[in-house]
């Protein structure tokens, strides 16, 4: 098969393999389609035609244009949930993972470095690099998380930092934290003791550097009292159930949302099945396809935080005199990505086809069993850092194009075509072009990913993992002092 049509209301084809001077995942018109006609993708609009455009011509930003504006208006009106099934062979689906307080669980077993401030980066990169020996038994690794905020903020933008990075420090994945301050910061030792609530204080160690004499000196020696406090830490057979799994995609193209995203999708169908919780976010990349996930609601309460979340979102593009459809990328649209719309449809097959339960602000964490939205911008560092602290214990990354970056919790590639997995074995860790290759239906890729999750939580590492590729990136709105 050398083109899919996606719905059958569609009026274009996606071509699989290029045809002509078309490359693959972009769009052809399977009918005549007149100027000013809604062009339909997924069966649904993902624009409009700006001339006439003949069967058989390619559709793309030459001849189609946004619909999108400011104004967008939902209703409550909900669809009937599908009765989510998983296959029996995964049934009792358990992996090896780390009990946590609380009944978490962990999929690894690392003591995290968190800065309070950036003016401590280098302090905390340093004492990662001398920690690297405590690495073996059941320390799995030893990580710093540099960022440049923590002080000369304001408000709401203060809030937001300082509720991430508390968040960071109650992950399930860090079996021990050493909170790295300054001393003079506005997000003060004692806020961020406040905002971070009682902890375990033989895992959770604190340092103010301009309090010591030494600050690696005494930097190691808490590190050294972390790793003993780690030291009986096992894993044990843990029922699927106990996952929460971020759901991300960038440098997206044509087939996104036909291979990788709709395989996330029925994977995210499974855990759900199975007890386990996932989340979806980066809000302006469903800017255009909110109805797909509203309708999905489990009850007005959570569509109306939901809308609310969209809302609140544009209001933030438009106090900064951006439209809302600013969007897709450049490299998006190299890959056959038309509009907002037409990106923001590839992008919510994630989801699958689960009722949304929840709709959760940035750096919350989630609370309800099965699929939440978060809220979150489409940066593919800042929102899979907000995934990790919403208790994410990995991250699904769907791509077109291919990224190296590693999220705090290990981040799953997988890319959407095969040229791509072939080409970068370095960076993708799961191949979901076999859909388009014809190799494989989207439920055998769904299922094939499942198994592949439960290795990853049990602690297969991923590419970016044996890169050494972690970060973390802030959401700043506020003004810099």
């Amino acid at each position: 098969m050398d083109s899919i049509r996606i719905h059958p209301a569609d009026n274009v084809e996606v071509l699989l393999k290029p045809r002509g001077d078309v490359p693959a995942g972009h769009k052809l018109a399977l009918r005549d389609i007149s100027a000013g006609e809604k062009i339909m993708k997924y069966g649904f609009p993902i624009g409009v035609a700006t001339r006439d455009i003949a069967k058989g011509e390619w559709v793309h930003t030459h001849n189609v244009r946004t619909t999108l504006d400011e104004k967008a208006e939902y209703l409550y009106a909900p669809s009937a949930a599908p009765r989510l099934s998983a296959p029996a062979a995964f049934a009792d689906a358990s992996f090896d993972g780390y009990t946590r307080p609380g009944g978490r669980a962990g999929i690894r077993n690392e003591i995290w470095i968190v800065p309070t401030v950036g003016c401590v980066n280098s302090v905390a990169s340093a004492l990662a690099a001398r920690a690297q020996r405590l690495v073996g038994g059941a320390v799995e690794g030893v990580y710093a998380f540099e960022h440049p905020y923590g002080c000369s903020q304001t408000g709401a933008d203060h809030a937001r930092t300082r509720k991430l990075l508390a968040a960071l420090c109650r992950h399930p994945n860090a079996g021990g934290v050493l909170v790295l301050a300054l001393g003079c910061e506005n997000l003060t030792p004692e806020q961020f003791r406040e905002e971070l609530g009682d902890v375990d204080e033989a895992r959770v160690k604190f340092l103010v550097c301009q309090e010591v004499e030494d600050e690696l000196a005494e930097g190691e020696r808490l590190l050294e009292k972390i790793a003993r406090a780690m030291g009986g830490d096992r894993r044990e057979r843990l029922p699927a159930s106990k996952l929460v799994v971020g759901m991300k995609c960038g440098g997206s193209d044509g087939l996104s949302g036909i291979t990788a995203n709709p395989a996330v999708g029925r994977f995210s169908d499974i855990l759900v099945s199975l007890g386990g919780s996932t989340v979806l976010t980066e809000v302006p990349e469903m800017f255009g396809a909110e109805p797909m996930l509203f309708n999905r609601a489990k009850s007005r309460e959570v569509f109306e935080r939901a809308v609310k979340m969209v809302a609140d979102f544009k209001a933030y593009f438009t106090a900064h005199g951006e439209p809302v459809y600013e969007n897709p990328s450049p490299g998006n649209r190299a890959g056959g990505i038309t509009t907002l719309e037409d990106k923001s449809c590839g992008c919510v097959q994630k989801g699958g086809s689960a009722p949304v339960v929840d709709a959760i602000d940035y750096a919350d964490g989630v609370c309800r069993q099965g699929l939440s939205m978060m809220s979150g911008p489409g940066n593919d560092l800042v929102s899979a850092t907000a995934l990790t602290a919403a208790g994410a214990q990995l991250i699904l990354f769907t791509t077109g194009r291919g990224t190296p970056f590693g999220a705090p919790a290990p981040t799953v590639k997988i890319a959407t075509n095969t040229p791509l997995f072939e080409r970068k074995r370095g960076w993708m860790d799961f191949n979901a072009g076999t859909v388009a290759d014809g190799d494989e239906t989207l439920d055998a890729a769904g299922e094939r990913l499942f198994r592949h999750v439960l290795r990853v939580a049990s602690g297969e590492r991923t590419k970016s993992e044996r890169m050494g590729a972690r970060g973390i990136a802030i959401f700043k709105t506020g003004v810099t002092l």
